[in-house]
């Protein structure tokens, strides 16, 4: 190990679906890295990828975990309370070690007054990127086409307020080739934002019949008032700010705050955005 130089290019996440899939494409093109995790035994065993441990909490991990780094792919931390903070940790600790570039997994719309609870904190987080001074990227991604078979209940009914607003659902496989794009090349994404979404702005009564279709179930979209939903979640015992993300995921639709179709994932990655069909096909419904 002695005179081998540590890779200055680090992935966070490397054990979620996001950073997961962006640190094996890396590794597939041979690409050295490192890779910070909360938990070194679950760290996925990737050729040219050593793992270094550190939390976003923690500054002092996080430091040592990023010395040398040049170029770090920021995942945004789990959902919490204070997820905010740990951001702010993590980003301070990144300036303090000489990061030259954050590729941050930001969100779609992410503004101060986003009607989205959680696409506030990513607008926080993009601003205090900006303010340490650091080069950046950031991928905002629309609401996972992932999710959608999820929101649809046993009995084949999505409920949620959006009315009849529109989402451009992108898949996380292009997310993580639009990734992977800007991280192998970052000088030419330097102090750039992009939109990241799925070929199409559907509205959830069309991702019914897309499950229909795909699924081989009757599929239907039955639309909530605000109240409704916050009475249809409030069994699940989740603290409120949780349920309060859940909800505004589905009034930030209404207000079409998601709405609009990026040609940023045909760009970065060199191949077309993949529809919500062949999603929920390849993650077998």
């Amino acid at each position: 190990m002695t005179g081998s130089p540590r890779p200055t290019l680090v992935v966070t996440g490397a054990t979620g679906r996001i950073g997961g899939r962006v640190a094996r494409r890396l590794a597939a093109r041979g690409v050295a890295q490192r890779m910070l995790v909360r938990s070194l035994e679950r760290a996925p065993k990737l050729p040219d990828a050593t793992p270094v441990q550190g939390g976003y909490g923690d500054h002092d991990a996080v430091v040592r975990g990023l010395d040398g780094a040049k170029t770090v792919f920021m995942v945004s931390a789990s959902e919490s309370p204070d997820r905010l903070d740990q951001h702010k940790t993590f980003v301070d600790a990144a300036a303090e070690a000489g990061v030259e570039h954050l590729v941050y997994l930001s969100f779609f719309g992410a503004a101060p007054d986003a009607t989205f609870t959680l696409a506030r904190d990513h607008f926080h987080t993009e601003e205090h990127i900006r303010a340490r001074g650091l080069s950046y990227t950031f991928l905002r991604d629309n609401l996972y086409a992932e999710f959608v078979p999820e929101v649809a209940g046993e009995d084949g009914v999505i409920r949620g307020p959006a009315g009849h607003g529109r989402a451009a659902f992108v898949s996380q496989d292009d997310v993580a080739d639009a990734a992977t794009a800007v991280l192998t090349r970052p000088a030419e994404h330097a102090d750039s934002v992009y939109d990241l979404t799925g070929p199409d702005s559907l509205t959830f009564a069309e991702c019914a019949v897309i499950l229909s279709e795909t699924q081989g179930r009757a599929v239907t979209y039955q639309p909530e008032t605000v109240e409704e939903a916050y009475a249809s979640r409030a069994s699940y015992g989740a603290p409120d700010w949780q349920v309060d993300a859940w909800v505004s995921t589905y009034t930030a639709v209404a207000a079409g705050e998601l709405d609009g179709v990026s040609e940023a994932v045909p760009r970065l990655t060199g191949h077309p955005a993949t529809p919500l069909a062949d999603v929920i096909r390849a993650s077998g419904g």
